[in-house]
């Protein structure tokens, strides 16, 4: 498969922007806003939502860097000018980074709960940081080429979302649940789309996970009708639901221009389709994000968000995302 052609970088700049796929963090930043933003009214206390991105970049960059380590056999025949079967990279340096970004992700996921004001609870982002860390190892590590790796991808988006919630002073409703399912069921028809994107890809397996890409964003359309009354009036999503029809129609279109991609991809279901579908829906995930957020906090914290989109495409410009 030949390289995308990129405007220059330092060589070694280069080999460690790759190895970590840098452009992508921000949709792991988008989760936590999502998550933060549907549990407070703002991003105060700034302390503890500068430390749940915190724990969520690095354990998504542990989960990048890893995932080269342990595919760096397979890399060498298939992907050949990735940073460690390149050799720009070391092995076992990208072992121990991937490890110390997983510590430093766990830390400060207890710290953010440290710091959160009761009657939050101060294990909650301690707990969540540590499951999604073991997540993202059993991904890379154990089950990425097996039948669990797509819901244990999927798994790793849901607990990132949670995380973002984990400082809330309240009980997570049902509402909540089914945006991090949403977000969760969502990357599982991705990570599925995208298990051959390598080499020519079954025509039915693309069928079937787009079928999930479409059941997760209609898990977020429908988020709103599980607000219950009475309960916790900060996530109450009013913008979804004060114009029920425009919510609606909003939706309709993002999964027919997500469907439709995905389509194109199942006709000719080479590489290179099956690759630029991976990579708009990645980004569609900040979309998806900035929408489940409008439909509680409006446009504001929703182009917060969007704003997100901004460094993923100029970084991606440079830097390979897939």
């Amino acid at each position: 498969m030949n390289r995308p052609a990129s405007p220059p970088l330092p060589t070694q700049v280069r080999a460690y922007l790759e190895l970590f796929r840098l452009p992508n963090v921000f949709t792991a930043m988008a989760d936590i806003c999502l998550g933060f933003f549907l549990t407070h009214t703002g991003a105060s206390p700034v302390a503890v939502f500068a430390a749940l991105l915190t724990a969520s970049s690095c354990l998504y960059l542990a989960g990048m860097v890893l995932n080269d380590y342990y595919d760096r056999l397979i890399d060498a025949r298939w992907r050949p000018h990735r940073p460690i079967p390149s050799g720009r990279v070391a092995p076992a340096l990208a072992r121990w980074i991937g490890v110390a970004l997983l510590i430093a992700g766990v830390g400060f996921g207890w710290l953010s709960g440290a710091m959160a004001e009761p009657p939050a609870s101060p294990l909650h982002g301690g707990l969540i940081a540590c499951l999604l860390a073991a997540c993202v190892w059993a991904y890379d590590a154990r089950l990425k080429q097996t039948w669990l790796g797509p819901p244990t991808m999927g798994a790793c988006r849901f607990l990132n979302v949670l995380l973002g919630m984990s400082a809330a002073a309240g009980a997570w409703q049902p509402m909540h649940w089914i945006v991090a399912g949403g977000i969760g069921v969502y990357i599982v028809g991705v990570t599925w789309f995208a298990r051959t994107e390598a080499v020519e890809s079954s025509r039915v397996q693309l069928a079937l996970s787009t079928a999930v890409i479409l059941a997760g964003m209609a898990l977020l359309w429908a988020f709103p009708s599980w607000w219950e009354e009475g309960i916790d009036r900060v996530s109450y999503p009013r913008f979804a639901l004060i114009a029920p029809e425009r919510w609606s129609l909003f939706w309709a279109v993002l999964a027919a221009l997500v469907g439709w991609r995905c389509v194109m991809a199942v006709v000719e279901p080479t590489p290179t389709h099956v690759q630029r579908v991976v990579k708009h829906c990645i980004l569609s995930l900040i979309v998806l994000d900035a929408a489940a957020c409008f439909a509680v906090r409006g446009w504001q914290h929703a182009t917060v968000v969007l704003l997100l989109l901004v460094p993923t495409m100029f970084l991606g410009r440079w830097i390979y995302s897939t």
